[in-house]
């Protein structure tokens, strides 16, 4: 069998480099540091060619753009077997005054919100919430639409940039102002067959480029799976809750979901909140999730395109190994990056220079001029470089120690990644 996976990010690599496990993979567009031999056998190639131009038994669709676009549909029509939902479940995430009315219709639990498109409604409903004061765009905006703003100054401002199409253009002159939660943020990745979902292991991400959840958002600086707080039973409860009622709905509206469903969480003081649903696996947290996968994840892919997760007797199996993923960002990220830096580190394919036991490098943001030459700079999130260990805490000095090993101008990486969990679980420990 051949796999296609659709994208050119850290999150297509880690799906190509998990999937080549068990068949060869095409990757478009891809990127430079995706092409290799896995120690199966398995080849990983890239192509710009369009995934209808590729002979793949089974087509994977990474990020949303594509998704929100109809890619997805427009395969199915000619008769792929394809992991991603169509258009009409693409505007889950494609517009966020869509996807609150459906948790409003299924009774899911979310903060509450109002949608506007005038600044003046917008700002008197601002001065009806507590503060801080989080304001989002309602179309796509790549991960960084959205403000949490301390004071109702900055909210104010961020609503009027927003709306007059000065920050986010078209996706954000309609903008969803919401209250803020409190508490611990979940990633719960689940799998969609239209009917049936099948939950994978959860992760927490960490969105703000500042260490201690400070300065603006980006589309993430780092993740870590399992998480400590969230057990078998509480998946099974979030699931039950947050995820099963949504599929209920879309299925009353006719659609036929099949993909991955990306549920932000916010577990809160009066219970779970829904956040946000994305519609594809989540980025950085498919590189900290689907490394521990023990099972075949092609078969349960396919699975998920040919409406039969119901016949899988077992939920997916994962290793005990926690993962920890570090984002290594280019200078000036989340804003216009600086590009074309030589990277410092990396040997010929893509990978360390000098290997740390359990990493991998996720390329999201590279480029090569020639085939063998040097790799450069060349978007936001440039790197994501994951660590599976015994212990989270072991997990994280290998990151970091890779981590540390590459450098380019200007490199930004959050030091604070999966901290507090790995000392949580040390009893407070810093070994």
């Amino acid at each position: 069998m051949t796999v296609c996976v659709v994208g050119a990010g850290g999150r297509e690599h880690a799906l190509a480099r998990v999937l080549a496990r068990s068949d060869d993979v095409v990757v478009t567009p891809g990127n430079p540091g995706m092409p290799g031999v896995t120690p199966e056998g398995h080849r990983i190639s890239v192509t710009p060619a369009p995934p209808s131009e590729i002979a793949a038994d089974l087509v994977v669709i990474g990020p949303e753009a594509a998704l929100v676009d109809g890619v997805a549909d427009r395969l199915r029509a000619v008769g792929r077997r394809v992991v991603g939902p169509g258009a009409d479940g693409a505007r889950l995430e494609g517009s966020k005054a869509f996807m609150k009315g459906i948790l409003d219709e299924a009774g899911v639990p979310t903060a509450r919100f109002g949608t506007f498109d005038r600044v003046d409604e917008a700002v008197a409903f601002l001065r009806t919430l507590p503060g801080p004061w989080v304001v989002k765009t309602d179309g796509l905006a790549a991960g960084k639409g959205v403000l949490v703003a301390d004071t109702f100054a900055a909210a104010e401002a961020d609503v009027v940039a927003k709306l007059s199409g000065a920050s986010f253009g078209g996706a954000g002159r309609r903008v969803v102002v919401e209250e803020f939660l409190e508490g611990e943020e979940c990633s719960l990745l689940v799998l969609c067959d239209g009917r049936h979902v099948v939950p994978l292991a959860p992760a927490q991400d960490f969105k703000r480029i500042g260490e201690g959840d400070r300065g603006p958002n980006t589309g993430g600086m780092g993740a870590y799976s399992p998480v400590p707080e969230i057990d078998d039973g509480l998946v099974d409860q979030l699931v039950y809750g947050a995820v099963e009622p949504l599929v209920a709905a879309l299925r009353k509206r006719g659609i036929d979901y099949r993909g991955v469903l990306y549920a932000g969480l916010m577990m809160t003081s009066d219970g779970p909140k829904v956040l946000e649903y994305n519609v594809r696996f989540g980025d950085p947290e498919t590189q900290a999730v689907l490394p521990r996968l023990a099972d075949d994840p092609v078969e349960l892919l396919m699975g998920v395109a040919e409406g039969r997760l119901s016949s899988f007797a077992e939920p997916p199996r994962f290793v005990e190994d926690p993962a920890v993923c570090v984002v290594l960002a280019a200078a000036r990220y989340p804003g216009p990056p600086q590009t074309g830096d030589p990277i410092e580190g990396l040997s010929d394919d893509g990978q360390l220079a000098e290997p740390v036991d359990g990493v991998s490098v996720f390329h999201a943001g590279t480029a090569r001029a020639v085939p063998a030459g040097p790799f450069t700079t060349a978007g936001g999130r440039v790197l994501g470089v994951t660590a599976l260990a015994p212990s989270l805490a072991e997990a994280r000095r290998r990151a970091y120690r890779a981590a540390g090993s590459i450098n380019w101008d200007g490199v930004q990486v959050r030091g604070d990644i999966a901290e507090r969990a790995a000392l949580s679980r040390a009893g407070g420990a810093t070994s």
